[in-house]
């Protein structure tokens, strides 16, 4: 499917109403398994990326090329509308016109601006700061004018709640509104309380909520926070962090007792090849081999 019919859809899926759940993927593989057990959408995990590609923490050390060559590898390996962590654009307002510009020919179906200084931190971490209220502004006006696709969306980000207040947060998201971002996303809420006032202060934009296994905000059920009016639930890393379970795990059992099999707590091979398509290459081969040509 072309990138571009993708977007058109996931644009009207969001009009349309009813929460989307958002799980995050870091790598291609990630993304096929979450097209494979039938989720709408894929984001892109900043956080998730520097952790799997870098082996380093959410500090601000992956740059554009990296995320964009891991969009265009997941937009190759499944037709799910892609939401793109691109931190805080990589600079100004032209940065980030470069930004959006580079990601949308990647694939990209949304993509996220935040707020942050740069170096940025995890919107978890302690030790974060926003820019002022003008630059911030300039990044999504930026944003919007840069997309050559109308269908691409916007997505607004502010970190502000932990620096200047919960109220500063929803202004800005507010502000962000006015800009013309499609989706705004007020990080790290601390309470129910301020989770339930998000949609109910910001009406007739969608809005996402992100929900950090570990994090500073409060796990909600997933159709709570759609009556809520939240139009798209994150999770942001649990497929990262179940995978980082998953491989203790195996790991663990492989160096107690020195050998493992398919009994053991690992996919079987069988399924490996199945989420990486290879039934599909064995066609394709077949049907390009010169063999009795």
């Amino acid at each position: 499917m072309l990138n571009h019919e993708i977007n058109k859809a996931f644009r009207k899926r969001l009009a349309e109403g009813g929460p989307v759940l958002l799980p995050g993927a870091a790598n291609a593989l990630s993304a096929r398994i979450i097209a494979d057990l039938g989720f709408e959408a894929i984001y892109l995990s900043g956080a998730g990326l520097t952790n799997t590609f870098l082996g380093m923490p959410d500090l601000g050390f992956i740059s554009l090329p990296e995320i964009a060559q891991h969009t265009a590898t997941i937009r190759d390996a499944t037709d799910l509308p892609i939401v793109v962590d691109a931190d805080t654009g990589f600079g100004n307002a032209l940065n980030v016109r470069h930004t959006i510009r580079t990601l949308e020919r990647a694939g990209a179906s949304a993509v996220q601006i935040e707020d942050q200084v740069s170096p940025k931190r995890c919107g978890h971490f302690s030790g974060k700061d926003v820019v002022d209220l003008a630059e911030a502004r300039s990044r999504i006006r930026a944003a919007v004018d840069a997309r050559q696709d109308e269908n691409l969306l916007i997505l607004a980000r502010t970190d502000a709640r932990s620096t200047l207040g919960f109220d500063a947060a929803i202004e800005r998201a507010e502000a962000f509104i006015e800009d013309g971002a499609d989706i705004t996303f007020v990080e790290a809420p601390e309470s129910i309380e301020e989770i339930r006032a998000i949609p109910a202060r910001l009406k007739g934009t969608p809005q996402l909520v992100n929900l950090v296994v570990g994090g500073r905000t409060p796990i909600i059920g997933f159709d709570e926070l759609g009556d809520m009016g939240f139009s798209l639930v994150l999770y942001a890393n649990v497929s990262l962090q179940g995978a980082v379970y998953g491989m203790q795990a195996a790991l663990e059992k492989l160096k107690a007792e020195g050998r493992l099999d398919e009994s053991g707590p690992v996919a079987s091979f069988k399924e490996r090849q199945r989420l990486v398509n290879k039934p599909f290459f064995d066609e394709l081969e077949k049907r390009y081999s010169t063999d009795g040509a």
